[in-house]
């Protein structure tokens, strides 16, 4: 293993590190050293803070036009530079090169987006009831805005977060997962190589049981943007309610997918496939229910089996890879447990052992779960791995049943030529986002993103329904 460069933090726009250091492991080949990844501390953590509150008022009431011009820049850059960025993100995270360099794109879209929404922070001007009195309602930034970010989407997840933190005019501490530092570290260099101010902002990275844990505490954090687990997400609320802080949760999923006996079958196996599959299952919006009409079910199991068999698995920054590494050994061991469980349940299971390839690393065959029943443990917990249970269904009505009896409502997707059918899984699924003859998982960047029940908590993502979370609404009456 080659020696790599230290990566520090950002705090107050000096770069910093004396202490510890993390080493930035490959999950496609564990020689391959990625970088060392400062390991800030409490002390980070605050002066961090410090020195956005320092910022916050002249970053706030400046023009938007700053604020615009800032993120556009950044955008720029992560589109220029989108093959060198993509290819560390498959590096750290193992995603195939052709999906880190497709994230590093989208992540330079939210910026340019975001860029354009910073001019259009709108108000109303209304008048009151009253006579002689006028009323307008303006939005105004949340203040310190603290984001704590998951590994999967290690470029995406933090843009789609800090540039409308940044377009409203907050100030911003990131705390990025351990897995994948080098994407954040890759946005702070870029925001600090564009101008972005000392302290408008932050970088910390860290454990989440310190650096996160006293993130979400400080008494000075305003709000808290967290994607992760339910548990870390649940545990974040608790915490943060204490402050009373604003807070925006986006957690698991168990999502399905519904294949009726009117489906086009080349598109129903397109379609599981990829939200089954693709990203090594390692989205929370992946297809990990397959609920399919008893009628096609055999023809669509042996279809889709022979395609999942068929994809390759491989070293992320190979070409010809189609599914790259589980992001990490602890991973990998938890789909694993999955796997012989669905056995132990009762399911046959086709594929999911743990393979060998040219180099050490994390690699996992696809697996498909066959008589499966909605009960079954690895029908009710997320699994985060490329990993699927089939369940049979009769109709659209007991499919739709089985598809809304989960704990989570992050997305769901039908496969069906009937409108109708179509129609009535639109309006009853009670999931946040519905996909017809689509995948699960793919979203566009400028619409709202978020789910219903243990899935998601607070306002939306992305789009313009962001600044829901990111500003406060004043009411002014003038006399």
């Amino acid at each position: 293993m080659t020696m790599a460069p230290d990566h520090l933090n950002l705090v107050g726009g000096k770069w910093i590190g004396d202490g510890a250091r993390l080493d930035n492991i490959s999950p496609s080949n564990t020689n391959d050293l990625v970088g060392r990844y400062a390991q800030g501390s409490l002390a980070d953590v605050d002066a961090a803070v410090a020195s956005a509150r320092n910022a916050m008022k002249d970053w706030s009431t400046n023009s938007p036009q700053v604020r615009a011009d800032l993120l556009d820049a950044v955008g720029s850059r992560l589109l220029a530079e989108r093959s060198e960025i993509g290819r560390l993100l498959s590096r750290e995270e193992g995603k195939t090169l052709a999906e880190g360099v497709g994230e590093t794109v989208r992540a330079g879209q939210i910026f340019k987006f975001f860029a354009q929404e910073a001019l259009r922070v709108e108000g109303d001007s209304i008048p009151s009831v009253r006579p002689g009195v006028d009323v307008e309602i303006r939005r105004e930034p949340v203040g310190i805005v603290g984001l704590v970010t998951p590994w999967n989407f290690p470029i995406a997840i933090p843009a789609w977060k800090i540039a409308p933190a940044l377009a409203c005019g907050n100030c911003v501490i990131l705390k990025p997962a351990d897995l994948t530092p080098g994407c954040a570290h890759i946005l702070a260099r870029l925001l600090d190589e564009a101008g972005c101010p000392a302290g408008v902002f932050n970088l910390v990275m860290g454990p989440g049981s310190t650096i996160g844990q006293h993130l979400v505490e400080h008494p000075d954090v305003d709000a808290i943007s967290f994607t992760g687990s339910v548990p870390v997400g649940r545990a974040i609320a608790s915490a943060a309610i204490g402050g009373m802080k604003r807070i925006q949760l986006e957690m698991g999923g168990k999502n399905p997918m519904l294949v009726l006996d009117d489906a086009d079958l080349d598109v129903a196996v397109r379609v599981c496939l990829d939200g089954a599959f693709f990203s090594t299952g390692q989205r929370c919006t992946a297809s990990s229910r397959l609920i399919v009409h008893r009628k096609i079910h055999d023809a669509f199991v042996d279809r889709l089996s022979g395609a999942m068999t068929a994809l390759r698995v491989g070293d992320a920054l190979d070409p010809a890879t189609q599914i790259g590494p589980v992001a990490s050994e602890r991973q990998l061991e938890n789909n694993l447990r999955y796997v012989e469980m669905a056995r132990s349940e009762g399911a046959e299971v086709i594929g999911g052992e743990r393979i060998d390839a040219s180099a050490p690393g994390y690699f996992q065959r696809p697996a498909l779960f066959l008589g499966a029943t909605n009960q079954m443990q690895v029908s009710r917990e997320e699994i985060f791995g490329p990993c699927a249970a089939v369940i049979q269904c009769d109709d659209l009505d007991e499919g739709l049943a089985i598809a809304n009896d989960t704990p989570f409502g992050l997305s769901s997707g039908i496969c069906t030529t009937s409108l109708s059918s179509a129609r009535t899984f639109k309006r009853l699924s009670s999931a946040g986002m519905v996909m017809v003859n689509l995948p699960t998982a793919g979203v566009d960047y400028h619409v709202p993103f978020g789910g219903r029940k243990a899935s998601s908590f607070g306002p939306r993502e992305q789009g313009r329904h962001a600044r829901e979370f990111y500003t406060a609404t004043k009411t002014t009456y003038i006399g």
